[in-house]
């Protein structure tokens, strides 16, 4: 598996959780986190607005803050290798 940063774990995590209610197990095989690294994530994404946990349930779904996150996200991943190949032509 290559290097993922930061914003791609979170974008992976929000694309599990997009539209569904899914439990954490399911969110640690779609995105290959252990299960505290697991965790760690979605506290914080909870704490910025960008998921949400439905207690009744023990499932998680993606707010409309998180699809908005995932939206730039994939914008900015197609921009991506055009800037890079923007970048070595002007070397």
């Amino acid at each position: 598996m290559k290097y993922r940063d930061r914003n791609e774990i979170i974008a992976q995590i929000l694309e599990s959780a997009n539209g569904n209610r899914i439990r954490l197990t399911k969110i640690m095989y779609d995105v290959y986190l252990s299960h505290t690294m697991t965790r760690e994530y979605l506290v914080l994404l909870i704490k910025q607005g960008l998921l949400e946990y439905l207690d009744g349930e023990r499932t998680f779904k993606t707010t409309d803050k998180g699809m908005n996150f995932l939206h730039i996200h994939n914008r900015v991943q197609e921009l991506s290798p055009l800037i890079t190949k923007l970048q070595s032509n002007g070397r």
